[in-house]
């Protein structure tokens, strides 16, 4: 009988998208105006017919148990579940998660009683959109014990992710992590024969996804080793030992772990035909319902942008865009590659009148207001004829009184206040 536990590995601090992993966890982070970044394997996971899922967590999981708990309840009839196992204190383990295999380890007590067969396991903080049940019929078909999913990529991308050299009948002769800019992989290039058609010339290595299936004995055994990570250690160690099939992924895959690749990935999805398609009705992704009421826009003039639900926009100019949800945007105010991640709630016209009592703009963004090349998180507060991104000014990386400079892009964190004028 077939039995196919998912994991869905949360990552750690997310120190790479800080400050937006500040109040919550990476999993947690809105994506693409209504998401957040954990629905993406979540929603990958249930299309490919895989109901069993469970997403590893440690740091600031509060806001990431609000969204699964609201977001994903099965039938009783369908035996189905999403489960947050957060980082715990037993009496065999009294420390954090030390790596991706070391949380798994630690989880198996959680993991047994389901009796799996298998065990699909994947990143939580990736784009793509993957027939996962395919990947497992390859796996089965292979007859080996471990198939890990690669995608093409170019050298540059290469330095920072796990290389699989494949020999010609497609399985793994060896896998080398991370190797860095400047280290000879040349021998670990993909043969053509075995190259998806229509590959990209220019990304000529295979990188893991991160994305395995392990029959369960030999994940079992595998972590029975003193080692923290697949990447770097249980996966080296087992294609040493075995035959390991490589699943081969010519679709669209994105890392979304930094401020850079998170902000162009959202912006990617204003593009006429974005790389990354969500309306595909036959695979959708999955979020929160929120019963929000349409957009409304009054004398508005949009490019190139995505309005998500619950906005109310007046006499604005947003071109290649993404306005989050409950988003409100007062009269001349201009977007121009704006990642705005919406609010939390609307706010009452008491609460206006309290907020005008301590000189402090409401939630949304201010009439008047420019801005360009910037992420607002959740709940900020842009005042009136503000400036951010406009002017020839110096920007060098790091933290200031109202916002953060990460990889050259303004960040205005969680229920951040910008008083009226400010010039960024």
């Amino acid at each position: 009988m077939t039995e196919i536990l998912s994991i869905v590995l949360g990552g750690g601090k997310g120190t790479r998208l800080f400050p937006l992993t500040k109040e919550r966890s990476k999993p947690a982070v809105p994506f693409g105006g209504k998401y957040r970044i954990v629905d993406i394997p979540i929603s990958n996971c249930i299309n490919s017919g895989f109901k069993k899922i469970y997403i590893l967590t440690q740091f600031n999981s509060a806001s990431l148990h609000l969204h699964i708990s609201r977001s994903y309840n099965f039938d009783h009839f369908s035996k189905g579940f999403v489960e947050i196992l957060a980082a715990e204190q037993t009496p065999a383990h009294s420390g954090w998660y030390e790596g991706t295999a070391d949380a798994v380890r630690k989880n198996l007590i959680h993991f047994r009683p389901h009796k799996p067969s298998h065990y699909l396991i994947v990143s939580g903080d990736q784009l793509y959109r993957m027939d996962l049940a395919d990947m497992f019929r390859k796996h089965t078909e292979s007859a080996c014990r471990l198939t890990i999913a690669g995608t093409l990529v170019s050298r540059e991308a290469a330095s920072s992710l796990g290389i699989i050299k494949i020999r010609p009948d497609g399985c793994i002769d060896s896998f080398l992590e991370k190797p860095g800019p400047t280290k000879d992989i040349s021998d670990f290039a993909v043969p053509e024969e075995l190259k998806p058609k229509d590959a990209d010339p220019n990304k000529p290595y295979l990188a893991s996804m991160g994305i395995y299936i392990f029959d369960a004995p030999l994940i079992e055994d595998a972590l029975q080793m003193d080692a923290n990570d697949f990447g770097k250690e249980i996966i080296p160690a087992i294609v040493a030992k075995e035959k390991v099939n490589t699943y081969v992924f010519g679709g669209y895959w994105e890392d979304i772990g930094t401020i850079r690749s998170f902000y162009e990935a959202n912006i990617e999805l204003t593009d006429i035909n974005p790389q990354f398609n969500f309306y595909d009705e036959q695979m959708p992704i999955y979020t929160h319902a929120r019963n929000l009421p349409a957009s409304k826009l009054n004398y508005c003039t949009l490019n190139q942008a995505l309005a998500s639900d619950g906005c109310i926009i007046t006499n604005a100019s947003i071109t290649r865009s993404i306005v989050g949800i409950r988003t409100v945007i007062e009269s001349g105010a201009s977007l121009d590659g704006v990642v705005c991640m919406g609010a939390d709630y609307y706010e009452t016209e008491a609460e206006k009148a309290e907020n005008r009592r301590k000189h402090i703009p409401n939630i949304g963004i201010g009439g008047g207001s420019i801005i360009r090349h910037a992420i607002i998180d959740k709940n900020g507060r842009i005042g009136s004829n503000c400036r951010i991104g406009i002017d020839p000014l110096p920007r060098e990386d790091g933290e200031y009184k109202t916002h953060y400079i990460v990889d050259g892009i303004i960040v205005i964190p969680k229920n951040q206040i910008i008083p009226d004028g400010t010039v960024i």
